[in-house]
């Protein structure tokens, strides 16, 4: 009698700690845990925003790592010649930006400033003559009035020099975790096994190594249309004859990562620059429609053939993310928010009781209901 009471016990025990949670209470919670994630993001950008930077790039570097290693070389040598890589092609980028740079600075200081008055001049005539207001810029752009708008700001040089720290330490922060993440990459896969323990390790495996196969295609494929991208805008802006045309088309082709955001704002330079540089209305906006087309061919054609299917994420969930992203990091939140959706619809895809999200994130299934229909119907 007593066994069988105990027994009973058991059961009941057991088929209390078994029990599903409803379907909304999971909601509450997984929405919950988006909050949760989002405010430490915020509170933790300065660690955040490096550590995954660098283990973007050092996805990016695993597969030529491990190509090192097959020859005998050691971990440690392997990962310190990646470093060494990516920094000599993050340097080159940036010295040829800073030697555009300065050409285009010597110029605006030398030619655009005489063309940028006189068209302030003309705006401030055409708003008094149609309008019959003055907007102030009678005599052009008083540069005395603009640095006194600056230097009445709330940023004093205490803030300015810890903005200035805390971008260095970024800076010394990037070749350090890209280091030990390659050398630790394993003894991380290792962890990622143990916390998805309920889940077959050959499955799981598989399910990592989409994930870095994603992430490096994303990268790669986005470097290979920036690449074509700005050599097609130079190509474009060297033909209508603006200025400072591979300047402008590099810039507009690595301003491309961004989704959406990133192509208008690339267009905007060159627009304002043949604005003010040509005496013809034909220039600004003969560089708006090449552009515009460059775009559309871009999306339809380029960017599906290189980075295929890759990401497959919904266009709402992206704008979605970038205005997030870029809430949260500013503008490398932007960047990195796209392949960051990607890893998390891979993740959600791990578990049924997840799933659900992984397709929220995804491509629409326009054939959903028409599988379901006879269903409904027997």
């Amino acid at each position: 009698m007593l066994n069988l009471s105990s027994n009973l016990q058991f059961n009941k025990t057991k088929s209390m700690t078994t029990t599903k949670l409803p379907p909304y209470v999971k909601a509450v919670f997984i929405s919950l845990l988006i909050i949760i994630i989002i405010f430490f993001m915020i509170m933790a950008k300065q660690i955040l925003v490096p550590l995954l930077v660098s283990g973007y790039i050092a996805m990016l570097m695993t597969s030529f790592c491990n190509r090192l290693e097959r020859f005998k070389l050691p971990r440690s040598l392997s990962a310190f010649i990646a470093l060494l890589l990516i920094i000599m092609l993050i340097g080159g980028i940036l010295f040829f930006i800073f030697i555009q740079l300065k050409g285009f600075t010597n110029d605006v200081e030398a030619n655009i400033g005489e063309n940028l008055n006189k068209f302030a001049i003309k705006i401030n005539a055409w708003f008094d003559s149609t309008l019959g207001f003055d907007i102030g810029m009678g005599n052009g752009f008083e540069i005395e009035k603009i640095v006194a708008m600056i230097e009445s700001g709330n940023t004093n040089i205490s803030e300015l020099l810890m903005m200035t720290l805390g971008t260095l330490s970024n800076i010394i922060l990037l070749p350090v975790f890209i280091f030990f993440l390659l050398i630790y990459r394993d003894h991380l896969l290792v962890f990622v096994t143990k916390v998805f323990e309920k889940q077959r390790n050959k499955v799981l495996m598989e399910h990592i190594v989409s994930i870095r196969r994603i992430v490096h295609a994303y990268i790669v494929g986005a470097g290979k249309v920036m690449l074509i991208l700005g050599i097609v805008n130079t190509a474009v802006l060297f033909a209508l004859g603006i200025k400072h045309a591979i300047f402008f088309g590099m810039i507009a082709g690595l301003l491309n990562i961004i989704p959406y955001v990133g192509p208008f704002m690339g267009a905007l330079m060159p627009f304002f620059f043949a604005l003010l540089t040509k005496d013809s209305l034909f220039y600004p906006f003969a560089v708006v429609v090449s552009f515009t087309l460059i775009q559309f061919a871009e999306s339809s054609f380029l960017t599906p053939k290189i980075t295929g299917a890759n990401v497959s994420l919904n266009a709402f969930i992206t704008f979605l993310g970038l205005l997030i992203g870029g809430a949260i990091w500013g503008v490398v939140g932007m960047i990195l928010i796209i392949p960051t959706i990607a890893i998390l619809k891979k993740l959600f895809e791990l578990s049924p009781d997840t799933e659900p999200y992984a397709y929220l994130f995804g491509e629409e299934d326009s054939h959903w209901f028409k599988r379901r229909k006879p269903k409904a119907e027997a």
